[in-house]
This record gives C-alpha cells, sequence and structure tokens, in this order.
C-alpha cells in the first residue's frame, strides 16, 4: 500500500494545482463494488425477515379459514363419519380445495414472478437464469406448508366424535 498512498498523494497534488477550486476525493473500486453488494445484502435481509412474516401471517390466515369451514361443516363431518367416512377421507376433503387453491394462486404468480425476476437479474453482469426448478420446489414448500396447516385442524375435525356434533339435531 506505500506505494498506493504516493500515487494519491501525487494525484492530490496534480488535482489541487489544476483545479484548486474544487476538493480532491476518491474511492477505490473494489470499495465501491463491496458498498453496491453490501446494498443488496441489506435488501436481501430485509426481503427474507418480510416473506417470513409473510408467510407466518398467511399460515395463520389458513388456520383460521380451515378452523372456521370445520366449525360450519361440524355436522357434515359428524354425518360422514356416522356413514363410514374414514380421518383419510375428510382429511383428503379438506385439504383438497385448499390445494386446488393454491395451484390456481400458482398458476396466476408463477408467470409473473418470472416475469420480475428476469427483468431484475438483467442488472447483473453475472447472472443466473431462472428455470423451473425454483417454482417447483416453492410450490412444493407452498404445498407441504398448506397440508400441514390444514391437516393440524382438519384431523382434529376428523377425530372429533360425531355424538357431539349431531347431538342438537
Amino acid at each position: 500500500m506505500p506505494q498506493a498512498e504516493e500515487v494519491i498523494e501525487e494525484l492530490q497534488s496534480l488535482w489541487l494545482s489544476n483545479y484548486p477550486d474544487f476538493p480532491f476525493k476518491y474511492r477505490f473500486l473494489d470499495d465501491a463494488i463491496a458498498g453496491f453488494y453490501e446494498e443488496y445484502q441489506r435488501l436481501l435481509s430485509l426481503t427474507q425477515l418480510f416473506s417470513g412474516i409473510a408467510i407466518a401471517i398467511g399460515c395463520l390466515g389458513l388456520y383460521g379459514l380451515v378452523l372456521f369451514m370445520a366449525e360450519q361443516r361440524t355436522k357434515e363431518i359428524g354425518i360422514r363419519k356416522v356413514l363410514g367416512a374414514s380421518v383419510q377421507q375428510l382429511l383428503t376433503l379438506f385439504s383438497g380445495e385448499f390445494i386446488k387453491l393454491v395451484l390456481i394462486a400458482f398458476a396466476l404468480a408463477a408467470p409473473l414472478a418470472y416475469f420480475l425476476m428476469k427483468q431484475w437479474l438483467e442488472n447483473f453482469v453475472y447472472r443466473i437464469n431462472i428455470g423451473a426448478t425454483v417454482f417447483i420446489g416453492c410450490l412444493l414448500i407452498t404445498l407441504l406448508l398448506v397440508i400441514a396447516t390444514v391437516g393440524y385442524r382438519s384431523t382434529r375435525a376428523a377425530l372429533a366424535n360425531p355424538v357431539n356434533s349431531l347431538r342438537n339435531e
């Protein structure tokens, strides 16, 4: 670095002799690039934080919706159990509706996400290509979250005693 300091001092003296009214400011390119990537690292951290919050809120909303549906369909579940429906069939009944909704949402959101990600990645010199595997992985993770959220409450509703739900009839 002694050579760099000598070069900077010489550049500063040349600058001040030619442009005495303007201050001499300099910055190394590697520092500028590091600052650029620090900005993207902060953006990544914020994106991860807010994505986690959004997923938690979505799961809570989904759980509330399943809770509401189970409460509304208590008599139906009781009748199905009395007529011989298994817990597996009742879980399939509840989960199937939500899986269809997730697939419809994915079909609408995936092309938009692909387009936006492709536009954002165009700003980088070294970039990756977004393939179908990223979207398939996201779909599988989303389906697992939906199945876990719906499955928990649906199992409790399916295992409930049908006598309690049909007692008021």
